[in-house]
């Protein structure tokens, strides 16, 4: 246990490090697992159950993302689809060909092999992406979200893999498996019961590595059971509470993943060349996502940054290797290899992202050639209407001021938000609301101001860094009118100003003023009591 601990400590040194160079974490975790191996460090019981119990939660996590409405979209399911099968027809003759040439680890490579390792290369990682949108501010953008919705697709197409992987024949009992599917209405029952501390995660633990070992029961692979148990209680409202809960143990279980790997391999300079041929493969992933996008009537903007938020390889890569090296399909130095590709495909994608809209401002006019002439339904043109006021990001707090600029000043507001799902609510419930990103350049483009109508701009989208960007493209689209945004913190205050917003509300120094004016309000009589006392109240 002891050894187990200390592999742990010196992994969150690793992460530290790594974090501070703008990588992921688990970069970090990898090389931590290397190091230790070179000082004859060996994987340990702790380890191994960390990793095991990582993955099955990251596979219950899935499911309890997993919303099929989201998976329909064409440009979603269909890049996903043709992406995996055009980079394994590149991938398998290559492979196969570099390794009639004798490069080592390649060198005799058979069909079967070069399949299975092709296919684990297809991969992106969610990881890497989440983690992109989040720094971004855009994980409600479309790119964002159509960019999630093919890493789903990804992690589906694994998990069929992982199932068959298994290579046992079900028992007869498994067609009581199907059975589960009503008690879909008990699970939700007792989530929503679950409340919210200890107890919500406490059954989210019991629910995913419940469901794997009951279906484990019955010879089949449990990682399929732990993800078919977050699909049951997916559609509930609380499954993304549910979700965020089991973050946190989820990430810690996988440091052991990620750790298990190092300890099993070793690297060794003879992967060089190979680890440098799946690099160069890396611009053939990219480009072939932004052409499929660009086929599937996206914009030249969204293929490009989607495409860049997935230019990387995948932990999911790395579990199917795992799998792979188990069964006996993969040489277990494959492991060191495909890590090592992994992480410095990292280190490659994180400037480019950092600075995706740098770089397609640099070649959007080449770009926009290639642009089909049809487009999806949330690309094309915004017009905001008779709309005289205008509110970005319609969550609790663009909605409040939504219906007072209705109620109180009779303006005729639109709102705009990124959310699918939250324009459809808003509007159900007789809101103007239309969907948009207001971290897109383009959208600025696309949303017609240039009739005079809108006089006010309020900017209410939780980061400082999205607001700052919404009224930095306001002005630069000629906007002459009034824009007020929402800050947390003083810096934030000092940028959006910066940016050209003339009013900013902080919520904090503002919602505890609201706070004490309302309960003064609606209480006269603690004002009199105030009084009494021979206190001097402040009105």
């Amino acid at each position: 246990m002891f050894d187990a601990i200390t592999w742990i400590a010196v992994a969150f040194a690793a992460g530290v490090v790594a974090k501070r160079y703008g990588l992921p974490p688990l970069v970090g975790y990898l090389v931590a697992g290397f190091m230790l191996n070179g000082l004859g460090a060996e994987e340990g019981p702790v380890i191994a159950a960390l990793s095991e119990l990582g993955v099955t939660l990251l596979l219950f996590t899935i499911g309890l993302k997993l919303k099929l409405k989201s998976l329909a979209a064409p440009q979603v399911w269909g890049v996903a689809a043709l992406h995996m099968v055009g980079m394994v027809a590149v991938l398998v003759p290559v492979l196969l060909a570099v390794g009639k040439l004798g490069l080592p680890h390649l060198a005799g490579m058979e069909y079967g092999p070069a399949l299975v390792l092709a296919f684990a290369l297809t991969f992106s990682s969610t990881v890497f992406a989440v983690k992109v949108l989040e720094e971004k501010g855009e994980m409600g953008s479309l790119y964002g979200t159509i960019a999630i919705g093919i890493l789903i697709m990804q992690d589906l197409a694994a998990v069929v893999f992982l199932v068959f992987s298994a290579g046992k024949v079900p028992s007869l009992w498994a067609v009581l498996l199907f059975a589960l599917v009503f008690a879909r209405p008990v699970l939700s029952w007792l989530l929503e019961r679950a409340g919210h501390g200890e107890l919500l995660l406490l059954f989210g633990l019991t629910l995913g590595l419940g469901g794997a070992e009951v279906f484990k029961l019955v010879d089949v692979k449990g990682d399929l059971g732990a993800l078919l148990l977050g699909i049951l209680v997916a559609s509930h409202p609380k499954s993304g509470e549910l979700a965020e809960a089991l973050l946190g143990l989820k990430d810690l279980f996988l440091v052991g993943f990620f750790l298990s790997i190092g300890l099993t391999v070793a690297p060794s300079l003879d992967m060089a060349p190979v680890v440098i041929l799946l690099l160069l493969v890396l611009p053939l992933k990219g480009f072939l996502f932004e052409q499929l996008m660009l086929a599937f009537r996206l914009r030249a903007r969204t293929a490009l940054l989607g495409a860049l938020t997935l230019f990387n390889y995948s932990e999911f890569g790395l579990i199917v290797a795992a799998i792979a090296a188990k069964n006996g399909w993969l040489s277990p130095d494959w492991l060191a290899i495909i890590a090592i590709t992994l992480a410095l495909s990292f280190v490659v994608a994180s400037p480019l992202n950092s600075q995706s809209h740098v770089i397609y401002e640099l070649f959007s006019p080449r770009l926009r050639r290639q642009e089909r002439k049809r487009r999806i339904a949330a690309e094309l043109e915004i017009d905001p209407g008779d709309a005289n006021a205008m509110i970005v990001g319609m969550g609790r707090i663009g909605g409040g001021a939504y219906d007072f600029l209705v109620q109180e000043r009779g303006l005729r507001p639109v709102g705009v938000d990124a959310d699918p799902d939250s324009v459809a609510k808003q509007n159900a419930m007789g809101r103007n609301v239309v969907q948009g990103s207001a971290t897109d350049a383009d959208f600025w483009h696309r949303l017609h101001l240039d009739d005079g109508h809108i006089k006010l701009v309020l900017l209410a989208m939780p980061k400082a860094s999205e607001n700052v960007f919404a009224a930095e493209h306001l002005l630069k689209e000629g906007f002459d009118g009034t824009i007020g945004a929402i800050a947390k913190f003083p810096d934030d205050e000092a940028a959006l100003r910066a940016a050209g917003v003339h009013q900013v509300f902080n919520l904090y120094a503002e919602a505890g003023a609201g706070l004490a004016q309302h309960v003064c309000s609606e209480s006269p009589l603690a004002l009199d009591e105030l009084e009494a006392s021979g206190a001097e109240p402040q009105r």
